[in-house]
């Protein structure tokens, strides 16, 4: 079974009617869904289904998951309402962008780096790499770089690159095609103004921080 991801086609949508496909203890599925779970690092979003608060939200194959509290009422077959929270959903984005940037520049400046761990949270994202020298020489380089980026508010590309396995891309034109199954921004302005961190996290282990400060409030969701 497949849960149709609506959060790839319109990651601004916040609320949605759908229907639960199965239920069993405390784990439902849907037939569709705005909430995304947690994958690529990126945290899960927040918010209720039918009511009940998501307590998890995990991938299950081609499905996702949803843990519920225990003695929920819902059943195969019952339509509920999703409802996520806007703000953070779009907090995360905002940062997954902006490390996803980060990540496209080191690769180009240090070619052989190799990545380890990110995630990204509502506050800021982190990227963890195997390198032996401190980073943070890079990082007016890199933060100018992508900070040119973000002002030229170019479109970002959201898009399959293999539908029936489910692997997708984003995409800036003259700048990058990269595999990612995340929730997208529509325009690189919208990320704001980015700033970098450091830490040592381990000998031969290196760790970028990645914040951003937005320039306008969060717009309204999609209806």
């Amino acid at each position: 079974m497949m849960t149709k991801k609506i959060y790839w086609e319109d990651p601004y949508l916040a609320t949605l009617e759908t229907v639960v496909e199965s239920s069993v203890d405390s784990s439902i599925t849907l037939r569709e869904t705005i909430f995304y779970p947690f994958s690529g690092g990126q945290e899960s979003d927040t918010g209720t289904i039918g009511g009940y608060p998501v307590l998890e939200a995990r991938k299950s194959g081609l499905a996702i998951q949803y843990v519920l509290p225990e003695g929920h009422e819902l059943k195969s077959g019952d339509r509920v309402i999703i409802e996520i929270d806007w703000d953070r959903r779009y907090q995360l984005m905002r940062l997954h962008f902006a490390a996803e940037l980060i990540l496209e520049l080191v690769y180009r400046e240090l070619g052989n780096v190799e990545k380890i761990g990110a995630h990204i949270a509502p506050d800021k994202a982190r990227i963890d790499f195997h390198w032996s020298e401190n980073l943070s020489p890079l990082f007016p380089k890199l933060s100018s770089q992508a900070q040119l980026i973000i002002d030229q508010d170019m479109a970002i590309i959201s898009a399959f690159s293999d539908e029936s396995s489910q692997r997708r891309y984003w995409e800036v034109h003259n700048f990058a095609r990269v595999p990612c199954g995340g929730t997208h921004l529509k325009r690189t302005s919208e990320v704001g103004d980015i700033s970098l961190k450091r830490k040592n996290i381990g000998k031969g282990k290196e760790r970028i921080e990645v914040y951003a400060v937005a320039k306008q409030s969060a717009p309204n969701p999609s209806i």
